[in-house]
């Protein structure tokens, strides 16, 4: 650790400013307090206000010289997701990062028994909200020198199961529209290729302590730690722009 309690890390990360989307789960605390001993400025949002407030105060109480605010911003308005994305590059002068852990999971015991209710929830929590994060801080990661937009998807979306279909359909859409970004980012980049990226970190499940506790015998065979995921989170800025844009990073085995 530093003086002001922050880890040295790489110094891909010190002084970056980077907006973390869906941050009060357990993926969203080890993001936001790996991202604070890195040294970044750490921009969090969640619909859920007092869990989002105990997240913020945890990774501040872990890394005192950090700083790490905290927002509730409904990603699913396009506006608001805007003017968190403005308010957060005029307030800090630049921005280098979004992470987007929204999450959400829905499914069935066979395929006959799909509810497409699932289906109308999970397009708003899985795709909608990454339209809306894209779409609002696409230009100022590109006037960053080190923009990052990083999408967590899951192994499903690329191998689809009977009773996964509205979820693995919704991941599915949700890469492909990361995907686009990175083109946008490519194009931007011109001849010199790519000095934004848009990559996608890809995992089976997630794991964190408190679920080991609940199921001390479970062997939770390919799932990523929240803690491991947050370390791959901030590697992605260990990498340069042209390595990790466009691609599909993966954790677990590809299938």
């Amino acid at each position: 650790m530093n003086g002001n309690g922050r880890g040295n890390g790489s110094g891909a990360l010190e002084g970056a400013v980077v907006a973390v989307a869906g941050a009060a789960g357990p993926a969203g605390r080890a993001t936001l307090m790996r991202l604070a001993e890195a040294g970044a400025t750490v921009v969090a949002s969640d619909a859920d206000a007092a869990r989002l407030a105990e997240a913020v105060d945890a990774a501040r109480y872990a890394h005192g010289g950090a700083t790490v605010t905290g927002d509730t911003v409904d990603l699913l308005d396009l506006d608001a997701t805007r003017e968190w994305a403005d308010r957060t590059e005029k307030e800090f002068g630049r921005i280098d990062g979004l992470v987007h852990l929204v999450g959400g999971w829905r499914g069935s015991a066979s395929f006959a028994q799909t509810d497409l209710a699932d289906w109308n929830l999970l397009e708003k929590l899985l795709i909608r909200t990454v339209q809306h994060t894209s779409l609002a801080f696409q230009e100022g990661l590109q006037r960053s020198d080190r923009g990052r937009y990083v999408l967590i998807s899951a192994a499903g979306a690329s191998k689809p199961t009977a009773g996964n279909a509205a979820y693995a359909a919704s991941k599915a859409a949700a890469e492909a529209w990361t995907l686009a970004l990175a083109d946008a980012f490519r194009k931007a980049g011109g001849d010199e290729g790519p000095r934004t990226a848009a990559a996608i970190l890809i995992i089976k499940a997630l794991v964190h302590d408190a679920m080991r506790a609940e199921r001390p015998n479970a062997k939770f065979a390919g799932y990523t730690d929240v803690k491991e995921l947050a370390d791959a989170i901030a590697g992605v800025w260990d990498r340069p722009a042209p390595e990790v844009n466009g691609k599909r990073l993966w954790l677990t085995p590809q299938p």
